[in-house]
């Protein structure tokens, strides 16, 4: 079996996906911006070959690199990035080498803001309305309809770059006196709680495993105001949230995939849909699955991709696993070495966050694991205590 792997080198973590599919004797044939001798030592002993391009936006150069896979090494069975800013490049590779998987019409549908609040309306799911950005005035009417604040936020997008809020008329014109809006939609703005559904979906639909994630503030609030942002893994999955979440991976038509879905949860405990991604979640997200269920995830993704029935497979969170970040520059009442010392074993990880993720995240992050929710959130105030 070949598999194309875009950019295995970055998120760093990713390459355990590529070494993964080593072990289930894939041959596994990357493409990437970094130098050959740059790439850790365990991703290159797992990649078959490696073809540099000094830029993954270029699909001419992409389409030669594949063409010369195939010619050296057959038909590509399978194209994948697992990373949101590829998921375009992906999807033309695909059409382009007749490879199974989004094509993309696919993408462009389902990666599209407007896109999902039409499919969610059809399937019935609660979800924020939405209209396009054309003019203020536009604007304007839509929040007679449905009240004040609105999200202005591009179509196409990630992470809530160039994400903004505004809540008056006085604000929409001022949000149109500066760059241009082109491509925007306006949000009905919901308060609630950021709650995720991860997991994996096999060829035939089946999910096989999920998991769910709490946010401590929204991604725009965490952008915008530089708040210090913790993510956390549930114990258990509410029920409400598994009946959405399922509805939503029915939807979307997923197949052979990772999804990761993110809700509100509203004061009255239920949940209206927020957007879906059709990726891995991000960050550390993925290893903190590994921590809660004393699992890997990413071996199961590479049996998932060689066609190993996973219908058996049984996912048990045995912890809670807490992503906490702190921002550089900083006061906090505890420096790192004492930190370190009073989270003991509970500390999994301590890293510096990639720059890409830093303006949502942070700047550091500490992994911690617990059984019992509130020494976690003892853990969060620990870290994040300012002076």
């Amino acid at each position: 079996m070949n598999v194309v792997f875009i950019s295995p080198q970055f998120p760093p973590h990713f390459f355990h996906f590529v070494a993964a599919l080593r072990e289930r004797g894939v041959n596994v044939l990357g493409v990437g911006d970094c130098p050959y001798d740059a790439l850790r030592r365990e991703l290159r002993e797992s990649l078959s070959e490696y073809f540099f391009t000094p830029n993954l936006h270029d699909i001419e150069a992409l389409v030669r690199a594949v063409g010369y896979f195939t010619w050296r090494h057959g038909r590509m069975h399978r194209i994948d990035s697992l990373n949101e800013t590829w998921l375009e490049v992906e999807a033309h590779l695909r059409e382009a080498f007749h490879v199974p998987g989004l094509l993309p019409a696919d993408i462009a549908r389902l990666r599209s803001k407007l896109g999902m609040h039409d499919l969610f309306k059809q399937a019935g799911l609660p979800h924020p309305d939405a209209i396009a950005v054309r003019d203020a005035a536009g604007v304007k009417d839509f929040a007679r309809r449905v009240g004040y604040p609105l999200v202005l936020k591009p179509d196409v997008g990630v992470g809530a770059a160039r994400t903004f809020k505004v809540s008056s008329e006085a604000e929409v014109d001022e949000a149109f006196r500066g760059p241009p809006l082109a491509g925007y939609v306006a949000q009905a703005f919901v308060k609630g709680t950021i709650v995720t559904y991860d997991g994996l979906v096999d060829g035939n639909g089946h999910i096989v495993f999920t998991t769910s994630h709490e946010y401590s503030d929204g991604i725009m609030e965490s952008v915008l105001e530089q708040r210090d942002l913790a993510i956390w893994s549930h114990r258990q999955l509410p029920s409400a949230l598994d009946t959405m979440g399922r509805k939503m991976v029915e939807a979307l038509g997923l197949r052979e995939r990772w999804f990761h879905l993110e809700f509100f949860r509203l004061a009255d405990g239920s949940f209206v849909a927020l957007e879906a991604n059709l990726r891995p979640p991000g960050a550390f997200v993925v290893d903190m699955m590994n921590y809660a269920g004393d699992t890997d995830v990413y071996r199961l993704w590479a049996r998932l991709i060689a066609g190993e029935d996973l219908r058996g497979f049984r996912y048990e969170p045995k912890y809670h696993v807490c992503h906490i970040a702190r921002r550089t520059g900083r006061a906090y009442r505890y420096g790192h070495t004492e930190v370190v010392a009073r989270l003991g074993e509970t500390l999994l990880q301590h890293a510096t966050l990639p720059s890409v993720f830093t303006s949502a995240l942070g700047d550091e992050m500490y992994l911690t694991r617990h059984r019992d929710i509130e020494a976690m959130r003892e853990a969060m105030r620990l870290v994040q205590a300012r002076t």
